[in-house]
């Protein structure tokens, strides 16, 4: 069986203020164009089908117009819901368009309730797995611990189960939306850091064919069966060196895994450009440059007039400028900015008490306090989506 595994889609999102509905509607067509083309038995989305909870009506006629082409190509769809998603929301008609072919899967309560699908050799069960969001979930998973192993543990031991009672030769796929352990991350995944972990081991799977994972936007393969498609776009200039694609599996009659990356269009290149501004607006070398979205680095000792403006006249499609002034060895003065990078909120908040108390920082029952208060902020808000 052939299956075509992307994730991540986004609709709705922009990219430093510039709309991506356009490239999100080409990406899509490219989609539909590839299941017709190379004879797909069915497309696996794993999760963030929207960017947020309440998507803009664009974006949700951009996601009705993608499942009635899916539909009307008679290949099946089967779809979870991400962090990003309201799972309630996506999942509105769920039981309706299920006759149409398209699998909704937003419950985690379903989760060992599989979209069976065949072929010349046998049942594939395909098993979804929605966000699971630790403390909205753990009661229904009878987990001792509200954490991300402990919950997509649970889901998958009643994975196992299901598939135990299935016949001779049944071979396996499951959907999940979650952050694997060995997996790279970028900066526009939205963190899901619960208690310090957010990581899940790959182990956690064993027992079936294929793992179709999203959540991180970068395409990559945690083990031969345990793969993320990535996102279809960029989404962030931390992403500037991916290669966007989907895969391509083919499912053998015993679970073999032959895998393909199928690229995605690029609507325009990223460039992250760095250095003293005149050196920019002079080098020959970056002219291939001129017609990509640009993130620059100005290094000027001194920030020069008009810098943005200046920039756009060769990079008019310049979308984010950054200050990091050359500095000696000597000089300590950093700023604000550069001291936070690449620190999440959690240590952000201990540097902040160490910095009020003149270098003490928390000790360890003061963490767990912070680490707490963090987890139940993030929580509220998962809560407050599903109640709407």
């Amino acid at each position: 069986m052939r299956f075509l595994h992307t994730s991540d889609w986004h609709l709705g999102r922009s990219f430093h203020r510039v709309s991506m509905l356009d490239a999100q509607a080409a990406f899509l067509d490219h989609l539909v164009a590839t299941v017709r083309e190379r004879d797909v038995d069915a497309v696996l989305v794993a999760g963030d089908v929207y960017d947020r909870a309440v998507p803009p009506l664009a974006a949700v006629e951009l996601f009705d117009k993608a499942l009635h082409r899916l539909a009307a190509a008679g290949v099946p769809t089967v779809m979870i819901s991400g962090n990003h998603d309201s799972a309630r929301r996506l999942g509105v008609g769920a039981g309706l368009i299920d006759r149409a072919g398209i699998h909704l899967r937003t419950d985690p309560a379903a989760c060992d309730t599989p979209v069976l699908l065949s072929d010349a050799h046998g049942a594939v069960a395909c098993y979804g797995l929605p966000y699971l969001e630790p403390a909205l979930v753990k009661d229904e998973f009878k987990t001792d611990k509200a954490r991300h192993e402990a919950v997509v543990g649970a889901a998958m031991e009643r994975v196992r189960a299901d598939l135990a009672t299935r016949g001779a030769g049944t071979r396996s796929v499951v959907l999940a939306h979650a952050f694997v352990a060995g997996g790279e991350e970028s900066d526009s995944e939205r963190d899901i850091t619960v208690g310090g972990v957010s990581a899940v081991p790959a182990g956690v799977f064993h027992g079936v064919d294929y793992v179709a994972l999203g959540h991180l936007h970068g395409c990559q393969t945690i083990t031969d069966r345990v793969r993320y498609s990535g996102s279809p776009l960029a989404y962030s200039f931390s992403e500037a060196r991916h290669r966007k694609t989907m895969w391509l599996i083919d499912l053998g009659a015993r679970g073999e895994i032959e895998a393909e990356r199928i690229e995605c269009p690029v609507p325009r290149p990223l460039a992250r450009l760095r250095g003293a501004l005149e050196e920019l607006l002079d080098d020959p070398e970056l002219a291939l440059h001129e017609q990509s979205f640009v993130e620059a680095t100005l290094t000027d000792p001194v920030r020069p007039a008009e810098p943005m403006a200046r920039l756009a006249e060769r990079f008019p499609h310049t979308l984010s400028l950054v200050f990091e002034p050359e500095r000696t060895g000597d000089d300590a003065v950093a700023s604000y900015a550069q001291r936070l990078k690449g620190r999440d909120d959690h240590q952000i908040a201990e540097d902040f008490v160490a910095h009020v108390r003149g270098g003490s920082g928390p000790d360890d029952l003061e963490r767990t306090v912070l680490r707490g208060a963090f987890d139940d902020v993030r929580v509220d808000e998962g809560v407050r989506e599903v109640a709407g």
